[in-house]
């Protein structure tokens, strides 16, 4: 394993070092998948409808935002190995509490809203564990590999995919054997104990902002009061939704405070460019993470007798794998915005192409999707950490966390609600049920509709099961299971369709790349800006790096 850019061997320490980041953020795929691959059945068992479960969904999310964020402040002052420490304990947790889950619903039967609560509550700590190890390992591999950043983040994160393949293909195969949902939560002990034995006993790295001399204010100066004005916005919206009982105008108040607050102590809107980039990781994230999170949810349909829908997932997540450990090549035969340009024409054309196909065309689809999402996260937070070395851990995490904040309070739910609309429109359109259950459908309307709101601002319909329940309550018991079966199946292959919705993400990211790509070119091409010369630090900085050298 060695730095092929710099030309330098790279030493035991440091490959240990890496691969236990690695390993750690295979484990935060752990998490992401396990939970996400049992939305179905505990919606089942706990009576959620789309957006409901989408919420369950983003509890798990953007916690993880939250813990990015507010660790990447201090991080560089309580050290890595302590954050590595704490998303350890969290995982170990979960499992606890996870397991304690199904064993208090009892399949239903049981006390639900506790373990409805423990499920809830034990993903919000999951979500702050995974955000915790975003927190350390991106700065610590940026700072290990700081004149080839993008190469090795790309790298980095092949982790994830390759978590997602692991643990999808687990999960798949214990599904098929009918094990319980417990085993399926407590199986992210196993990464877990590993990237904890093999990090605990090494030294990390300071940061390549704290060993060139850059100051905190300047690192918070290129965060800046606009970036803090996007984290401001999707945070007051998500206590907003999470603190129901609070007045709105409390968090609206703690979130113009915060802003004006990091404008007061830096002086500073903050690089124009970061901003700019957190943008964009707002339907990046939803494209990719908010995708993948439902995928397996909206295949069920279309799987059904044919393959196992979380195949779809795992195929993916394995070519997201192989081709992130290839991201060198790449990188260098495309620039990093050129890559990310061809990726989001790949990520439009596939998910429209998903959101109609059938078979395993379905895979030839999403072949292309894969290619598409595969390089937009790691290769934003390598450009990133490029064009703002001064950042530091702030501003390369707090891009994770602002698309993760992002997906999960508004992309997860969004994507629940589009399925409910589908839904709505193909119980519409099935002549079928308009002809076994009189009284649903009347003079092309839906009569079994509730008015729901999700985060406070986003409203939508939902099927009304109730009323569903009714106007079946006169048909014979034959009759209502044939019918049930017919608005389920309706219900199921109508999710497909909200695909073609998604495909916007990535074509908002295009637009937003080209006009990245003639911001470089007016300059002269993309160029990688760099803290310390190739004579080394200063010897003020050398002292400052010994200093801040964390154990």
């Amino acid at each position: 394993m060695n730095d092929t850019a710099s030309g330098e061997a790279i030493s035991k320490h440091d490959k240990l070092m890496f691969w236990g980041c690695f390993i750690a953020l295979i484990t935060t795929a752990f998490a992401f998948v396990s939970r996400l691959f049992l939305l179905g059945e505990w919606a089942g068992e706990f009576g959620l409808d789309q957006a409901q479960t989408g919420e369950l969904a983003g509890i798990g999310i953007w916690p993880f935002a939250l813990s990015i964020i507010i660790f990447s402040l201090f991080i560089d002052k309580i050290g890595y190995k302590f954050a590595m420490i704490f998303s350890f304990v969290g995982y170990l947790v979960w499992s606890v509490v996870g397991v304690a889950a199904f064993f208090v619903s009892d399949g239903g039967d049981g006390n639900t809203d506790l373990a409805y609560s423990m499920l809830y509550w034990g993903s919000f700590l999951l979500g702050l564990s995974n955000g915790t190890v975003e927190a350390y390992i991106n700065p610590v591999v940026a700072t290990m590999f700081s004149k080839n950043k993008t190469k090795w983040l790309n790298i980095l994160h092949a982790g994830w995919p390759g978590g997602l393949v692991i643990v999808g293909l687990v999960t798949i195969a214990l599904s098929a054997m009918g094990v319980d949902w417990w085993i399926k939560i407590g199986i992210i002990a196993v990464p877990a104990v590993i990237f904890f034995l093999m990090l605990v006993p090494l030294k990390f790295p300071a940061n390549e902002r704290v060993a060139a001399g850059v100051s905190y204010k300047e690192m918070i100066g290129e965060f800046g009061m606009l970036t803090a004005l996007i984290v401001a916005f999707l945070a007051t919206l998500q206590f907003i939704q999470f603190f129901p009982t609070v007045h709105p105008g409390v968090f609206i108040a703690l979130g113009v405070a915060s802003v004006i607050v990091v404008g007061a102590y830096t002086q500073k809107l903050g690089n124009p460019f970061v901003f700019v980039m957190a943008l964009i990781m707002m339907p990046l994230a939803t494209t990719e993470i908010g995708t993948d999170g439902w995928i397996e949810e909206i295949m069920k349909g279309i799987a059904k007798g044919k393959f196992d829908p979380g195949l779809v997932l795992v195929y993916t997540s394995f070519i997201m794998m192989v081709l992130r450990f290839c991201a060198g090549p790449i990188v260098h035969a495309l620039s990093p915005i050129g890559l990310l340009i061809g990726s989001a024409i790949l990520a439009v054309v596939g998910l429209w192409w998903l959101s109609f196909s059938a078979g395993l065309v379905i895979f030839a689809a999403a072949t292309l999707y894969a290619f598409g999402k595969t390089f937009f996260w790691p290769t934003m937070l390598g450009i990133v950490s490029e064009q703002s070395p001064k950042g530091g851990a702030l501003t390369l995490n707090a891009l994770g966390g602002i698309g993760m904040l992002a997906v999960g309070v508004l992309g997860f739910p969004y994507i629940g609600v589009l399925q409910a609309d589908k839904q709505i429109d193909a119980i519409v359109a099935s002549e079928e049920i308009a002809e076994d259950l009189p009284g649903l459908v009347v003079d092309g309307e839906l009569t079994a509709i509730q008015q729901k709101k999700t985060y406070g601002i986003i409203e939508y319909q939902a099927l009304d099961t109730e009323k569903v329940d009714e106007l079946l309550e006169p048909l014979s018991e034959e009759e209502k299971e044939a019918v049930s079966a017919e608005i389920k199946e309706v219900s199921e292959k109508s999710a497909q369709g909200a695909l073609a919705n998604m495909a916007v993400f990535p074509a908002i990211m295009l637009v937003a790349y080209i006009l990245m790509f003639i911001y470089f070119r007016s300059k002269g091409g993309y160029a990688a800006q760099h803290l310390t010369t190739d004579e080394g630090l200063s010897p003020e900085a050398e002292a400052k790096a010994a200093a801040a050298a964390q154990e």
